[in-house]
């Protein structure tokens, strides 16, 4: 059914074809009949079709005009089903939805995204480190690229470790649940993809200066191959910065990727209290 409608590269389309995946993103969603779901790029409804039976409301946020006339056609007299056509980033959902008071407060995010974007769209889910969303979703399983998603999962020390990594992890748990070949999709990408998982939460112990956090990652890791306190001395001046690192027993030779979250944190706070 997916290969009779043909995708378009303006939107990044690649319809998931495999049962496998499908029900490894349905598995980690953790669907209960309270749900109110929001899915980004419904594309041509084969996800949808399996959310729709397990939740109390869907939203779908869909760009490409051609496929809601088709997405209406199948799901439109569908009581807990919601279609808005549009370019999710920048669609004002709230105000969209007033008049569908049974299509608000979503709760959950399953989804598969245009890779492109997903960047962005992190960001409009989860907020940034300096202004989180305030009404945080109860979780967010999206199919992305394999690369992205081990970079969101990422332990500290590892290569795939990096700013995104900290970024996300102070916002929410990340987790790397099934990989998804090329094979899976219609037409396939040139990269494999993945299933991740992320669930919202408050960092403990927070940042007390959340700008400062994510002034502090984006300098750090502005240079990978060289030493933190080489990366940061445009803040901090070096042998501060190295007797900083020494109260909190980090290596002052360490580079960015080889701290974790919680020591970026009470880097930061450090900082914070010079």
């Amino acid at each position: 059914m997916t290969e009779k409608v043909r995708p378009r590269k303006q939107f990044a389309q690649h319809w998931l074809k495999s049962e496998k995946a499908l029900n490894e993103i349905i598995q980690a969603s953790q669907l209960q009949s309270t749900d109110c779901v929001l899915e980004i790029g419904p594309g041509t409804g084969i996800l949808t079709r399996r959310l729709l039976p397990l939740v109390q409301s869907l939203l779908a946020v869909e760009i490409d005009r051609d496929l809601c006339e088709r997405l209406t056609k199948e799901f439109g007299r569908k009581e807990n089903f919601l279609l808005v056509q549009g370019d999710f980033l920048e669609l004002d959902l709230p105000s969209l939805l007033a008049p569908f008071p049974a299509f608000q407060n979503q709760n959950k995010v399953v989804a598969n995204i245009p890779y492109n974007i997903t960047g962005p769209i992190l960001e409009k889910l989860l907020g940034t480190i300096a202004n989180p969303n305030l009404e945080p979703y109860d979780s967010i399983v999206l199919l992305v690229q394999k690369e992205v998603a081990q970079r969101l999962a990422a332990k500290p020390g590892s290569k795939a470790f990096g700013a995104l990594s900290v970024r996300v992890q102070y916002l929410a748990e990340c987790e790397l649940i099934y990989t998804v070949p090329a094979g899976a999709f219609y037409p396939p990408p040139k990269v494999d993809s993945a299933v991740v998982r992320l669930v919202p939460r408050q960092f403990e112990p927070p940042a007390t200066d959340t700008r400062q956090l994510e002034t502090l990652v984006k300098l750090g890791f502005g240079e990978k191959r060289k030493m933190l306190r080489n990366n940061l001395q445009s803040l901090v001046e070096r042998d501060r910065l190295s007797q900083l690192l020494e109260k909190l027993e980090i290596n002052p030779q360490a580079r960015a990727e080889q701290l974790s979250v919680s020591q970026w944190v009470a880097l930061a706070n450090e900082l914070g209290d010079m």
